[in-house]
């Protein structure tokens, strides 16, 4: 089936508009991989039947590694046998997603010679995805891939492929070398990464500012999030030109402050720092008057993750600021004795937010033998696992 042309009506119609369209990209791969002809094919009868025809390949994978590959079977591989194997291999990025041409092209010329040339540049996780392959074609892909330097990323119950922002290289507002955490945390973590120990996935995300560019605090069992503990650094004289180039700093600015720390006298742009959030807005606005602070570091979330087994769910704050030159040492403590909660406690595909929500986060910082912050407290009344006391300056 796979050397003629199959009609696709339904994928066609993914082709028009004005947006890049997966399935122009697949045809176009069609000219030289008889598996993108097949893959065409069993996507459009599945729309055709609103049935899906993939199912799951349990466990394949390579030598001495119990992630990295995500096997996937057709179960219509008499019709479609060039996709009747269609495993997925996620490669592990550089930190920030820098790469030479070469590199990619090193990469490419691999997967065409062993699978079926598709790439996702990147998985949600920040991996090279590689789409497509049979099964006696894993090991000879993983030969290549570690002779040009490369290795598979994480998939199954383990610890999934750290990413990270580009950070200080190419990134003002940094606060930390968000890519040297990162590239740090692979290599440490190697065991957890390739061979699953754990009750379900965990993923670290490195964010070197609160605008997040990673998403890690919506996706990231651990977040570490760039921030700064002392005062924004202002420039009045930057800020008096914002005002006569026209921005309404007070409706555009002060208005928007989540915690309205700020104020416009409509000479003077005053900043109650004690009350910021570290939110970026003004920042973002005012990039010219307005920089984080000069002691920076990050602060460390828990518990994000997308819906799966339960809803989805924002990271929480867990160390509210660790110093930029502590954060490794400080991550491999905390990680270590959240992994010992988690692994003795969580249940079968349970995240660590999931666990929290379970025991309730009173049990799990007393678990892991921290001691709860103000920072932790959306709301209160409605967090009952604080309470401080008259000598720590409650009422």
């Amino acid at each position: 089936m796979a050397d003629e042309k199959i009609k696709t009506p339904l994928l066609d119609e993914l082709e028009s508009g004005p947006w890049p369209s997966f399935v122009r990209e697949i045809k176009r791969a069609e000219e030289t991989s008889p598996v993108c002809t097949d893959l065409l094919g069993q996507l459009e009868q599945s729309y055709q039947e609103k049935v899906g025809h993939w199912k799951h390949g349990g466990i394949v994978g390579v030598l001495g590694y119990g992630g990295g590959v995500i096997g996937r079977y057709s179960d219509l591989p008499d019709k479609f046998p060039n996709v009747a194997h269609f495993h997925t291999m996620r490669v592990n990025q550089p930190s920030g997603w820098f790469y030479t041409s070469d590199a990619i092209r090193t990469l490419c010329d691999i997967w065409e010679r062993h699978g079926s040339g598709l790439t996702n540049m990147h998985g949600s996780t920040g991996d090279i995805i590689f789409l497509g392959t049979k099964t006696d074609e894993l090991e000879p892909t993983f030969k290549e891939l570690t002779e040009a330097g490369f290795d598979l990323g994480g998939s199954g119950s383990c610890m999934r492929t750290p990413s990270a922002c580009v950070g200080q290289a190419r990134c003002e507002w940094a606060c930390y070398d968000t890519m040297a955490l990162c590239n740090d945390l692979t290599h440490e973590y190697q065991d957890e990464l390739h061979r699953p120990p754990f009750p379900y996935k965990f993923k670290i995300k490195c964010s070197g500012c609160p605008n997040d560019c990673v998403a890690s605090i919506a996706r990231a069992d651990l977040s570490v999030i760039g921030t700064w503990q002392d005062d924004i650094q202002q420039d009045d004289v930057a800020v008096a030109e914002y005002a006569a180039a026209g921005l309404d700093i007070q409706k555009d600015v002060c208005d928007r402050c989540p915690t309205r720390c700020m104020s416009w006298d409509g000479a003077k742009l005053t900043i109650e720092n004690s009350e910021c959030v570290r939110c970026m807005h003004c920042i973002n606005v005012m990039p010219k008057a307005l920089r984080p602070g000069k002691e920076r570091g990050a602060t460390l979330l828990i518990g994000a993750k997308a819906p799966i087994v339960q809803g989805a769910l924002l990271s929480s704050v867990l160390v509210p600021f660790v110093p930029a030159d502590e954060l490794m040492d400080t991550l491999k403590e905390l990680i270590s004795r959240v992994w010992e909660f988690w692994d003795e406690y969580g249940k079968n595909r349970e995240r660590v937010g999931e666990l929290i929500q379970r025991v309730g986060m009173a049990n799990f910082l007393d678990a892991i033998g921290l001691d709860p912050a103000p920072e932790m407290v959306t709301a209160p009344r409605d967090n009952p696992y604080i309470f401080f006391q008259k000598d720590e300056g409650g009422e």
